[in-house]
């Protein structure tokens, strides 16, 4: 029971993952013994909820990889920049991933240079009080104009002239971005047709 208890103590905002397990020295067997008490479940490899709380998503996803990074349409609607709740999840994960994030149905990959991958990511805070990581909303910005022939019409121009209207911008963190990711002709011709 001693066991039991210490692995129910580590839940963090009702998430557990298999290597907080193994760095408490806890053998992975109580994690079984726990699923079988009807206690826990397991919602993805190596990560458990307790069972009252509702799994979400954007934790699930995240934890299939350390490198997946929100972006794109996933990330506007985190930054209120669309209202169209994600369906279909962009991720953003480095060139040469070969992981489980490949077979899931419910994830558009986005791949990047190893070197621009950490460029713009920010910790976000979820409303279940978990963190994930999402691009910041000048880097969002950068890839939606990247990835346009990806990217839903209708979002991207609404994105776009929000963005441009918007009192959260910074125009120097924008340009800046786009001079790392080889796009400034393209963002500034994006921006240039509003002014």
């Amino acid at each position: 029971m001693k066991y039991e208890n210490s692995i129910l103590k580590l839940f963090k905002n009702g998430y557990l993952t298999t290597k907080a397990v193994d760095e408490n020295n806890i053998p992975r067997f109580y994690l079984t013994k726990l699923i079988r008490d009807n206690k826990i479940e397991r919602v993805s490899r190596g990560v458990y909820i307790k069972k009252n709380v509702l799994a979400d998503e954007f934790v699930i996803l995240q934890s299939k990889s350390k490198n997946a990074i929100y972006s794109n349409t996933t990330a506007l609607y985190l930054h209120g920049f669309s209202d169209r709740i994600p369906i279909k999840y962009d991720i953003t994960i480095n060139n040469g991933y070969n992981g489980s994030l490949q077979k899931e149905d419910n994830v558009n990959l986005f791949y990047t240079k190893k070197e621009l991958l950490g460029l713009g990511v920010i910790n976000y805070k979820l409303d279940s009080g978990n963190i994930i990581k999402v691009y910041d909303l000048e880097k969002t910005i950068c890839d939606i104009i990247k990835n346009k022939k990806k990217i839903d019409g209708e979002i991207f121009n609404k994105a776009v002239r929000e963005y441009f209207y918007s009192k959260k911008k910074n125009t120097l963190k924008l340009y800046e971005y786009a001079k790392k990711m080889n796009i400034y002709n393209k963002v500034r011709d994006t921006f240039e047709v509003l002014q």
